[in-house]
């Protein structure tokens, strides 16, 4: 019984903490102590600013001879790469209206990574999750976008797109960050103390707000139309996807936080810039809003249940 109630405890330890803010940020909305321009604001100042630095610091001062895991980015890059075949391969006999298969597929298989992925991880395993976490969710993200605006020009019928998607990802403050910090760590660089505690304040400023503008944008009026697409994608996204992972890498051997780490971002939910591509792009905005809701609020509990079973059995 004891072991039922670690392995229960653990799981909830991970989701627990994310439920509250994201329910934090959903109800300061609602009684609009927060609104829609702080949460465009918060947004851009994550991604631009306090998110970048905290994954440069991350990296960046730690050696990455003992950091790296490359056989788990690959192993994440080619799992990636099977999963949209699969999913498009699913799309074309499940979802009747081609324009909106490239919606479905994508909240299938792009996981908000950068925000409820890392936040996963840290609450896991804390800076060792986090190191392991920042390097594979930079090269995994490149490669999302560029599966994304394939499969959403395939089925908007639309040609072209990749090069723009290039620049996009060189300018990308993530990458830019994450490249930096590994060209510092590969050189054993240190940052003076000055810049590294100032860094260090922008950081922690990181995961909450994320979150708190995450819950304040949940938009639950959106679950309204196209039920069907949304289960679909939904299903892909927090149990078919985290399950064809994790079988995979526990047979090719993965353990501990490596494995807790692939959990953990597989079963994170759809990104929420896939909704502000499927937009530019003249998708189908609501059915990408209804896959972002249900996958962000069923993420809590199927993370919780995968993380209690790979405990359970000691995989974790």
């Amino acid at each position: 019984m004891s072991a039922f109630i670690q392995s229960l405890s653990f799981s909830f330890s991970i989701t627990g903490p994310i439920f509250v803010v994201l329910a934090l940020g959903a109800y300061l909305n609602r009684i609009h102590l927060i609104n829609d321009n702080f949460v465009e604001v918060g947004t851009k100042l994550v991604f631009n600013i306090t998110l970048p630095a905290l994954l440069f610091l991350s990296i960046s001062q730690t050696s990455i001879s003992h950091s790296a895991n490359v056989s788990l980015v690959v192993f994440g890059l080619i799992a990636t790469l099977l999963v949209y075949f699969i999913l498009e391969l699913m799309a074309r006999f499940l979802v009747a209206a081609r324009e909106d298969r490239g919606v479905v597929v994508q909240g299938g298989f792009r996981s908000n990574l950068a925000i409820i992925g890392l936040a996963y991880c840290v609450n896991a395993y804390g800076d060792r999750g986090l190191i392991t976490a920042s390097l594979y969710l930079g090269l995994v993200t490149i490669l999302y976008n560029i599966l994304a605006v394939i499969t959403l020009s395939r089925s908007l019928n639309r040609d072209g797109g990749l090069t723009a998607t290039f620049r996009g990802i060189v300018r990308n403050p993530l990458i830019v960050s994450i490249v930096a910090a590994l060209l510092f760590a590969a050189l054993d660089w240190r940052l003076p103390a000055l810049v590294q505690h100032s860094g260090e304040y922008f950081a922690q400023l990181t995961l909450p707000l994320a979150l708190l503008c995450t819950g304040a944008s949940l938009n639950f009026k959106a679950l309204r139309a196209d039920y069907r697409g949304a289960l679909i994608s939904t299903v892909c996204k927090l149990l078919l996807v985290p399950m064809l992972l994790i079988t995979a890498g526990i047979a090719l051997g993965f353990r501990g936080v490596e494995l807790g780490v692939l959990a953990l971002m597989s079963s994170a939910p759809t990104a929420a810039a896939s909704y502000v591509m499927v937009r530019a792009m003249g998708g189908n905005g609501t059915l990408a809003a209804n896959i972002i809701v249900l996958t962000t609020l069923g993420s809590l509990l199927t993370t919780s249940l995968i993380m209690f079973l790979l405990r359970s059995f000691g995989l974790v």
